[in-house]
């Protein structure tokens, strides 16, 4: 990464929160973000409960229907709108301070999208052609594609309140009150990496899969400073979580909405770490697009 210079996108973003930079702001909002998502969760389970009686409920923490998933990913709205809430009561800030202008930021986010199509032909030509063992398929392909609207939906919803909450509100939060960009670049991303530690479900790659998590993290966040709204950060985890829960899931969990998934389990030492230094270069590759992309 380059100097702080490259940065100076980043003020649109960090403005609003400089009014009101209190940690306990930041602190508090989090708690108060949590508590929005999980009273309005515990609330609307149930009544899709009732409304929509049948085992999609049962693999709802493992996303293995295509209902749990369409639940599960949905239901981070509520954490987007716990953004909002604690943004507009605790620093006095509109949603829009937090995620951008709408111009630029549905500007960046096609511009990123293409590039990032253009990109993902580009490497489905070359080798290799396989994971050296073959896919399963998962769902059948009418159904999958019946599907699609409302899971590019969702995984729209899932990714855009991860950068909400991580590159968004935290980043933001702590940039008002440090101006070493090392503090808000790498916190969040720690966070995201923690979040994302799971050694019940990926076993001996629960570190690999943590740490690939928190360099995406803090890719994501230099993506966001310089382009000064969420949109790349957005459309670049969009396309990510696409392939991983749409495409080609892991057969471990969250893997009901997946077309294929793929011959090795998360915990599968042997077999997937060499894929995931492959997931290391590929998401090297995808921000240096995403950078290209909004180049000025």
């Amino acid at each position: 990464m380059q100097g702080r210079q490259d940065y100076t996108a980043h003020e649109a973003l960090v403005r609003a929160a400089r009014a009101k930079p209190e940690l306990w702001r930041l602190g508090l909002g989090l708690i108060l973000i949590y508590l929005v998502g999980f009273a309005l969760s515990s609330l609307t389970l149930p009544l899709l409960a009732t409304l929509f009686p049948g085992d999609w409920i049962e693999g709802l923490q493992s996303g293995t229907t295509p209902g749990a998933m369409l639940v599960l990913l949905g239901g981070f709205a509520f954490m987007t709108f716990g953004v909002a809430l604690t943004a507009r009561v605790l620093q006095d800030r509109s949603f829009w301070s937090v995620i951008g202008h709408p111009r630029p930021l549905i500007h960046q986010f096609l511009r990123v999208s293409l590039y990032l199509i253009a990109l993902g032909i580009t490497l489905s030509l070359l080798p290799p052609y396989d994971m050296g063992a073959p896919l399963t398929p998962n769902l059948s392909f009418g159904l999958w594609l019946s599907l699609l609207p409302f899971s590019l939906l969702v995984v729209l919803i899932q990714t855009s309140a991860e950068e909400i909450v991580f590159r968004g509100y935290i980043q933001q939060g702590l940039a008002a009150r440090f101006k070493n960009p090392l503090v808000w670049l790498l916190a969040p991303s720690a966070l995201f990496a923690l979040g994302h530690y799971l050694p019940n479900e990926a076993g001996e790659n629960a570190v690999l899969i943590a740490l690939w998590a928190g360099v995406f993290g803090l890719l994501m966040a230099d993506l966001t400073a310089r382009s000064g709204t969420l949109g790349p950060a957005i459309a670049v985890h969009f396309f990510n979580n696409v392939t991983a829960l749409l495409l080609f899931a892991s057969p471990t969990s969250l893997y009901g909405l997946s077309l294929y998934l793929m011959p090795y389990e998360m915990s599968d030492a042997q077999a997937l770490r060499p894929w995931l230094a492959v997931d290391f270069a590929l998401m090297l590759v995808t921000w240096l697009a995403a950078r290209l992309a909004i180049r000025r």
